[in-house]
């Protein structure tokens, strides 16, 4: 029913058609966090983290040098992720085997976060994509187990906080599903609790944190605010994407707001360096299930990158915006075709040939602002210990 282009960004619908929402839980045996395949990342088993993650960055004159990524084994901080919507598997709740999809994620969206931090990435039995076709594809729906990843994730990071944490700040970062579970742990595990003390911040991307309308914090959190900048701690970044020449439709799946709340946006390029420009990295080839669209030539002529990752330094640009029924990251290609540089970027959902707009950028929210992120863990990292 759906083209394997759109079927990554259903990870938004758990989110939107409360597939998140407390319920009974199916009888699951439980996961034994303990044991490395458990883990996607692990310090002590980097797996999935230990990808190539070289990167060409392409000046806006057409030049290109190629940038090497290092691990940081000796980071003092933690970075906790729970991926979004991936897996193939045809159950309707995933099993505890990664394939590609949970692989490539974790390249896309993860793996660099270990310049600053150290990675832990659990696997867990999420709804899966098959689960998401059947039940918004009108045909014979499926039935998933809504607790049952949740549950997981509580597992995994509970066992983190008992054989790993020894007490370090940690930073939550998620997409999509990923960050609608961790949206339910930190109100249920976590605010109110001692442990809100090790949080550093939570990135929660590509979904729409509710907050009271001209305030920083309430509704969906009662006591963990939005960032106001990478030196504050114990806050909440979070944002949906939308190109500037195809703002939010009425349809749209993010950035909504209620009578009294409005969808909360931090722009990580403020945060990360008080400017708009994105420090981007973006995938240099077409991932299964991501998107139809491959990146258009990085230049008008000459040899083109050969690494995973592109970076585009001045190209894109970003600003938190509220039309008045909206609120959302506007994200601007600064394109100008007298230079050799790409005067555009692949990240736009497409449904049989045309462009779905209500998902806006879903599919690169992390990736078009992943410098950024890395460069705010380092800062926050260091900001909450400097309060030790």
């Amino acid at each position: 029913m759906f083209s394997t282009t759109t079927r990554l960004i259903f990870g938004a619908s758990l989110l939107l058609g409360g597939l998140l929402s407390t319920g009974q839980s199916l009888a699951q045996e439980a996961v034994d966090y303990s044991q490395a395949s458990a883990w996607l990342c692990r310090p002590d088993s980097l797996q999935a983290c230990a990808t190539d993650l070289t990167t060409t960055v392409v000046a806006a004159d057409g030049s290109m040098k190629t940038e090497q990524f290092q691990h940081n084994p000796d980071a003092a901080i933690d970075c906790f992720y729970v991926y979004p919507t991936v897996s193939r598997d045809t159950t309707a709740n995933s099993d505890m085997n990664a394939g590609p999809e949970e692989l490539n994620v974790i390249a896309a969206q993860f793996a660099r976060m270990g310049a600053a931090c150290r990675p832990f990435a659990p696997l867990y039995r999420q709804v899966t994509l098959t689960a998401l076709r059947a039940n918004l594809g009108g045909g014979q729906g499926m039935a998933p187990d809504r607790e049952l990843g949740y549950r997981d994730v509580v597992d995994a990071w509970n066992h983190y906080l008992s054989h790993d944490n020894n007490g370090r700040g940690v930073i939550l970062v998620g997409h999509s599903q990923g960050s609608g579970v961790l949206a339910r742990l930190i109100s249920t595990e976590i605010e109110g609790k001692p442990v809100q003390n090790r949080i550093i911040s939570a990135m929660l991307l590509g979904t729409s944190v509710q907050v009271p309308k001209g305030k920083l914090v309430g509704s969906t959190f009662k006591q963990m605010p939005l960032c106001q900048s990478a030196q504050q701690t114990g806050c909440i970044i979070t944002y949906a994407s939308f190109r500037d020449t195809v703002p939010p439709p009425q349809n749209s799946l993010f950035g909504r707001g209620s009578d009294d709340t409005e969808s909360a946006c931090t722009n990580p390029a403020l945060l990360a360096k008080g400017s708009k420009e994105l420090h981007a990295y973006l995938s240099n080839s077409v991932l299964e299930g991501a998107s139809s669209a491959p990146p258009a030539p990085w230049t008008h002529s000459g040899q083109q990158p050969q690494t995973p990752f592109v970076s585009v330094p001045g190209l894109l640009s970003a600003e938190c915006v509220n039309n008045g029924s909206f609120s959302y990251l506007q994200v601007t290609v600064n394109a100008n075709p007298d230079d050799p540089r790409t005067d555009t970027i692949s990240g736009d959902v497409i449904a049989n040939g045309q462009i779905s707009a209500n998902w806006g950028l879903h599919l690169i929210d992390v990736n078009m602002a992943m410098g950024d992120l890395v460069s705010i863990a380092r800062q926050q990292g260091a900001a909450w210990l400097a309060k030790q």
